[in-house]
């Protein structure tokens, strides 16, 4: 499969002043910008813009940044999932998982998350793919914003209907082990049916188990 990544770009105005939100961003450029310090929620900051450097040099990768000037302060990644879990089992070139998605503290409120997934979406290419995302709710910020568990689900579904993505049903074991976490996920317009067919049987692999 063809991996195609078309570049591009928009200003989104907060109270904190001009963001510009824009990607794929290249792996070089990626690796030329400064990475905000508040960044924290996966790893270090500086391990975690590692991380973003090297998926955008993968063939499917893409990261779509909100950055102030030259530094990131928001970041969407899309990969293939994870050879260890269960949807990597499906072997379909045509799904790409929404691996992570951050904005630092200052710019919560301010929507960054939800034009991130926005633009990730204006690019053709994203019609190729079936895009997945796991939430859970161990990953969230419940004690930075106070939120609980129910709160902060719905902010994270309302941010990814913003990129196109709505609940599906799964037996995943992790996903099952609490009510708030959920697979979302995004089909483009040119997925064929036996992908979705794939796709189904790797949502629902117990479900002749007795």
């Amino acid at each position: 499969m063809e991996h195609i990544k078309r570049f591009h770009s928009t200003e989104l105005e907060t109270k904190e002043g001009t963001l510009i939100i824009e990607g794929p961003v290249s792996s070089d450029v990626l690796a030329g910008m400064t990475f905000h310090e508040g960044l924290v929620a996966f790893r270090q900051p500086e391990q975690q813009h590692q991380a973003i450097v090297e998926i955008a040099a993968l063939p499917e990768g893409r990261i779509i940044v909100a950055r102030d000037g030259n530094i990131i302060v928001g970041y969407v990644t899309f990969l293939y999932p994870d050879p260890l879990e269960r949807w990597s089992e499906a072997n379909l070139e045509n799904m790409i998982e929404l691996g992570a998605i951050e904005v630092i503290p200052k710019y919560r409120g301010a929507h960054v998350g939800k034009n991130l997934l926005r633009l990730s979406m204006l690019d053709d290419a994203m019609e190729d793919y079936i895009i997945i995302t796991t939430e859970y709710y161990w990953h969230w910020d419940l004690k930075g914003t106070g939120l609980n568990v129910w709160e902060y689900r719905k902010i994270m579904e309302k941010m990814m209907n913003a990129g196109g993505l709505e609940w599906y049903a799964t037996d995943d074991p992790e996903i099952s082990s609490h009510p708030a976490n959920c697979l979302m996920v995004r089909i483009g317009q040119r997925i064929d049916q036996a992908s979705i067919q794939k796709f189904d049987q790797i949502r629902f692999m117990n479900r002749f188990m007795y």
